[in-house]
């Protein structure tokens, strides 16, 4: 299978999902990458264009370490907007890539560039299959089923504090410190999040919130969180990949009535 992980920032995967994409990716998929936005104002130093390309040299060796496909980024910090330009370049994206799976962010978040991350990737995945819709670059329509998946927001509320709760639990126990090794090649964002948003320390605060989301699941130490898309135009009603993959590493909780 041919999994898809689209995410705003350099380091968003690696926080929020690396875990899980570890996983997949040594149940045998093969795993692409991309940040829309190149966190060239991640820097309370370096000027946009060196910060941004320290980003990338980041992100790289964070793919190299992972072994995925990593594309090039879409748009500057800031400038995520849903707009037809960008729905068009994510949905030609996702036709290039064809992905079974889709992983992006949360629709409710603390920012509005990861809720809009989110709300392309839903628009570029529902779009693969439209003929008459253009993409950018222009690529034909693709058929297959593609199940599109939400990982928990940053600090697992919306923008309003209301909390968000998973439906799917993936158990990363096994991967933590792999996973660890992947956001560590964030050093810069690091940095940035320290001095600007009060994070004491960014590994640690990874492992916190997969000890809180492990917590949520009831069975799992540490875990990460997923919510499925409504399953209309992309797949059939009870797919469920994640599951299908990762097997008892998986626990699915059922809707409550």
């Amino acid at each position: 299978m041919t999994v898809l992980a689209i995410c705003c920032h350099p380091d968003d995967m690696e926080m929020m999902m690396g875990g899980t994409v570890l996983l997949l990716k040594d149940a045998g998929c093969e795993v692409h990458t991309i940040n829309v936005a190149n966190g060239c104002v991640g820097s309370t130093e370096l000027p946009p264009a060196e910060i941004a390309a320290v980003r990338w040299g980041e992100a790289q060796a964070s793919a190299r370490l992972l072994g995925s496909v990593l594309h090039e980024c879409m748009v500057d910090d800031l400038e995520v907007f849903y707009t037809q330009d960008l729905v068009r370049r994510v949905t030609g994206l996702v036709r290039k890539v064809k992905p079974d799976l889709v992983l992006t962010q949360s629709m409710e978040d603390y920012m509005d560039d990861h809720m809009n991350t989110a709300r392309l990737a839903v628009t570029g995945t529902f779009s693969r299959n439209i003929p008459f819709f253009r993409s950018i670059p222009d690529a034909p329509a693709v058929f297959e089923d593609c199940m599109l998946y939400h990982a928990t927001p940053h600090i697992l509320t919306d923008m309003m504090r209301r909390p968000i709760t998973p439906e799917i639990y993936v158990d990363i126990g096994s991967v933590i410190d792999r996973k660890e090794k992947l956001l560590a090649c964030h050093a810069s964002q690091k940095a940035w999040l320290d001095k600007t948003q009060g994070f004491d320390s960014y590994l640690r605060t990874m492992r916190d919130l997969s000890g809180k989301v492990g917590t949520m699941s009831g069975r799992f130490r540490l875990a990460e969180g997923w919510r499925r898309h409504s399953h209309i135009g992309f797949t059939r009603e009870d797919c469920n990949p994640l599951a299908d993959l990762l097997k008892d590493r998986c626990l699915t909780v059922p809707a409550r009535a």
